[in-house]
């Protein structure tokens, strides 16, 4: 192939995985126009087009969605080239792409990160924060290596179980000394809702059919962090997975067993990833801190 084409093919892969070529320049950290032009130096090349407008976005033609695989292999295949000669040079770092949500990377990848870098690991980390839907995507399109994420369907065989999580009812801290059931408070309080897509929103959304429960107000948030925080200065009721409350000051708050079925939290690792002695022990070392979160969970309920 015309190895001069790569940069380009590299450019579209980009903008087919953001759906825009705006953000696709700011990755690349070049202009639209420059992003722009190498698109078109593919589609000159062989007579096809690879994207097309809808709305004020673009998405992969038939064509692009037919070269799509092609490229993603392509350039997985040279990330794990570059961590190959990487671990063969004096240096020996490893890049980690690593995908999990908010409340998973704060209660197990962050004390894990410390522990490695305190002992001098040869690993370096491209940390994303998303929901675990969107965690599994990246890990599945192969733009992460690794993903934490909740999950309830049938586990693969590039996934780990790390453990059942479950949920529970979270409120501002109740005055006096009796204090009624979190879920009673549904109906006078705003109900804290996640992003629709994350388990934790479908999980909350079945548990409200089944009750047949109809909050009188509600506020839909980004994170579970960002929830805890509104529940914390004194405003809505929420519903959070166990290993949220892990860290954290819990004198502002009222937390209740939710009667919800638990989530798996996983761990997902792509197919290719190389399992090299660093990276083994970043992977010990989430399920060795699951472990002891399950623990104190178990030690606080």
């Amino acid at each position: 192939m015309d190895a001069t084409l790569i940069p380009a093919f590299h450019d579209a892969l980009v903008v087919a995985q953001t759906g825009s070529v705006g953000e696709a320049a700011r990755r690349l950290h070049k202009t639209a126009s420059a992003v722009s032009q190498q698109i078109r130096r593919i589609e000159a090349r062989f007579g096809v087009a690879l994207f097309e407008k809808v709305g004020r976005g673009i998405r992969p033609s038939l064509a692009g969605e037919t070269v799509l695989g092609s490229l993603t292999r392509l350039f997985d295949e040279a990330a794990s080239l570059e961590t190959l000669l990487g671990e063969m040079a004096t240096a020996r770092v490893t890049t980690l792409r690593v995908a999990a949500s908010d409340y998973l990377g704060e209660a197990l990848l962050l004390p894990v990160l410390r522990r490695l870098f305190a002992e001098g690991a040869p690993l370096r980390f491209e940390i994303t924060t998303t929901n675990s839907i969107e965690a599994a995507r990246l890990c599945a399109a192969g733009q992460v290596d690794v993903a934490m994420v909740s999950s309830d369907r049938t586990q693969t065989a590039d996934e780990t179980t790390l453990a059942a999580q479950p949920f529970y009812w979270v409120a501002p801290r109740a005055k006096g000394k009796r204090r009624e059931p979190i879920r009673n408070r549904l109906s006078r309080e705003p109900l804290l809702r996640l992003g629709a897509g994350s388990q934790g929103r479908r999980v909350l959304d079945e548990y409200l059919g089944r009750m047949r429960l109809r909050p009188l107000s509600t506020i839909d948030v980004p994170s579970v962090s960002l929830l805890l925080s509104y529940v914390r200065q004194g405003l809505g009721v929420g519903l959070v997975p166990g290993l949220a409350l892990r860290r954290g000051d819990r004198r502002q708050l009222d937390v209740e067993r939710a009667d919800v079925p638990a989530i798996d939290v996983r761990l997902v690792c792509r197919p290719t990833l190389k399992r090299t002695k660093a990276v083994a022990r970043f992977l010990d070392g989430l399920v060795a801190e699951t472990r002891a979160a399950q623990s104190l969970n178990r030690a606080g309920a």
